[in-house]
């Protein structure tokens, strides 16, 4: 397993990692494992889910949840600019 030192992390900041950690049972480095983790894992794209699941998913932190119905199968008319 690799290393990975970070170097001016301000006081505060630490702190509050240290205080995150003691909350959850941790060490500071395990804590810090566990928060890019999570990170990392909500970046990942899911290639399975279809385009209203991601678009639910990329405006879910704003506060909307509301379910965005997949359009596979349904006819579409185009918008007609000639009139």
């Amino acid at each position: 397993m690799s290393q990975l030192i970070i170097s001016n992390l301000d006081a505060d900041l630490r702190d509050r990692l240290r205080h995150r950690a003691e909350q959850h049972g941790h060490s500071l480095e395990e804590e810090i494992r566990v928060i890019l983790r999570g990170v990392l894992a909500q970046e990942e794209p899911d290639e399975k889910a279809g385009l209203g699941t991601r678009i639910s998913r990329r405006f879910a932190d704003i506060g909307f949840d509301g379910d965005v119905e997949e359009f596979r199968g349904q006819h579409v008319e185009p918008a007609r600019f000639d009139e």
